[in-house]
């Protein structure tokens, strides 16, 4: 009976072989997690339809505070922005590690691309759409910035993923970095900078210092999953990467192109040479 107890505990406790485990995972859970355990296909299916499900939550939220007025459009745009690819990321685990798993991922902001290439040229209506995401509510301006944000986010998940520090700064500094230079720089914009009258001393320090706190954070976050493994080189990695994202961010040529493609390129080439 002694003897029967320990190893019961035994192999409560830890399993040493994949027969205990695959009995473990019998008696003790639903039969369709050992579904999703035993079948990765099956696994990122479900990654997929839940993240897009999440993704979708979150554009359909700000429609909706569009359309109602709950902020003003320039914000409303700008939450959106910071939200999407910061929420999406989050998702990121759930799918599995090779090259499915990221390009199954990456066709969530993939069809946002159709969506802008469809919407933005006017074959497809979508009023509340072009209203949460534009300046100044023109469709046009979908195949602009809101078309690039979704190819970066798009190339960075399928081309980098998660395991590379790239891929988190790219996607911090476009979308936590970028969009709270907007929404500082908007309130607490009166110092402008001398080469370019149109960006904010507050605006650019907002962009740098939020676009490395949120890589900062997801590099803790993928960490804990050992994607990545945190170090001094990798923070002073990201540093570099959001300084230099910030001073690109505010050049006028950023301006005269767009910030949503230059500030990726920026992440790109600079985190190629610091990581």
């Amino acid at each position: 009976m002694a003897s029967l107890k320990g190893a019961t505990n035994f192999v409560l406790s830890s399993s040493s072989s994949s027969s205990s485990l695959s009995s473990n995972l019998s008696t003790a859970t639903p039969l369709a997690v050992i579904m999703l355990y035993r079948n990765p296909v099956l696994s990122d299916a479900l990654a997929t339809a839940v993240s897009g499900g999440i993704a979708l939550v979150v554009l359909r939220l700000f429609e909706e505070t569009a359309k109602r007025g709950l902020f003003d459009q320039k914000l409303n745009r700008k939450l959106l922005h910071v939200s999407f690819g910061l929420v999406f990321m989050l998702c990121w685990p759930l799918f599995s590690s090779g090259h499915r798993g990221a390009l199954l991922a990456a066709t969530i902001p993939g069809v946002n691309i159709i969506r802008m290439l469809l919407v933005g040229s006017g074959i497809w209506k979508d009023e509340a759409t072009v209203k949460s995401m534009s300046r100044f509510g023109q469709h046009r301006e979908l195949l602009e910035g809101p078309l690039y944000y979704a190819l970066t986010i798009t190339f960075a998940c399928a081309y980098y993923w998660r395991t590379s520090p790239i891929a988190i700064a790219a996607i911090c500094n476009l979308c936590a970095g970028d969009g709270f230079a907007d929404i500082i720089g908007r309130r607490l914009g009166q110092h402008k900078i001398p080469y370019n009258p149109n960006k904010s001393l507050a605006g650019s320090i907002a962009m740098g210092c939020a676009g490395f706190l949120a890589s900062l954070g997801f590099m803790s976050y993928f960490s804990s999953f050992d994607y990545v493994r945190g170090s001094r080189e990798m923070v002073s990695g990201f540093l570099m990467v959001s300084l230099a994202s910030a001073v690109v961010e505010s050049h006028p040529l950023s301006s005269r192109l767009d910030d949503n493609l230059t500030v990726p390129l920026t992440c790109a080439l600079v985190g190629s040479l610091v990581f």
